[in-house]
């Protein structure tokens, strides 16, 4: 959508920045009363912050098994997490005030702890690699942490593949109405190409290789890196990394 970015409260005349707060309200008095001024941006990314502190505490609470050696996470404990996930990622986007953004960290990172949760939900027996690597990302998450591919247990491949798979995704979408504003052809084709991997890693819910899935996420910064600031080399090497994957 496109929206004005400033904001002037009527009632205490502060101006604010709506890509900034998210949000109508002043900041300065909490009136509602409030009119946009400036021009109009397209914008797509909520002022969403993830907070994860509540989930690590409540994952402390709770120890390995003596008796059995088994690691296992409650499944309400699960639940919580991934429904404060599901509203992060939903809320954000790749346009702020129309300026396009990269596939971040914390984005990918959020997305992965996701669907690692509902494959670590899915498993019979939770082995301490597969827990670790949960852990890990819960660890790290909010702040754009998460861990090397040496460090994904195979059975967590396809939900790293397919959390990376829809994160670019939803970066092709946005991009795609950034060019609309912006032309350019060279831009667009490759972004469809892209867009016919991803289509093809989510068709596999992710099993694929984690080569595959990073090489993804640096296609989508490439391209991105080319649209803001003309680098012809991110763009050339973005269509020698998707070649590579035909």
């Amino acid at each position: 959508m496109r929206i004005r970015g400033r904001r002037r409260c009527k009632d205490c005349e502060r101006e604010w920045s709506y890509y900034d707060t998210g949000s109508i309200t002043c900041p300065n008095c909490g009136s509602l009363r409030s009119v946009g001024v400036g021009d109009r941006e397209r914008h797509t990314d909520a002022a969403a912050e993830l907070d994860l502190s509540p989930h690590r505490n409540a994952v402390g609470e709770f120890d390995e098994d003596a008796s059995t050696g088994r690691h296992a996470l409650p499944e309400d404990v699960l639940d919580d997490l991934k429904s404060d996930l599901r509203a992060y990622v939903r809320e954000r986007g790749f346009i702020n005030g129309g300026e396009l953004r990269d596939v971040d960290d914390a984005h990918l990172a959020a997305n992965e702890l996701l669907h690692a949760g509902d494959a670590y939900a899915r498993l019979r027996d939770v082995s301490e690699d597969e827990h670790l690597y949960v852990i890990s990302l819960l660890r790290g998450a909010d702040r754009g942490e998460r861990p090397s591919p040496e460090e994904v247990p195979p059975s967590m491949t396809a939900a790293r593949g397919l959390a990376y798979a829809q994160a670019v995704s939803a970066f092709r979408r946005d991009f795609s109405l950034w060019l609309d504003d912006n032309p350019d052809s060279d831009a667009r084709r490759t972004l469809e190409t892209l867009g016919d991997h991803v289509t093809r890693v989510e068709a596999l819910e992710g099993d694929v290789s984690l080569r595959e899935s990073e090489t993804l996420v640096r296609v989508a910064r490439e391209l991105a890196a080319y649209a803001r600031d003309g680098d012809e080399t991110a763009l050339a090497t973005a269509r020698d990394r998707l070649a590579r994957l035909s």
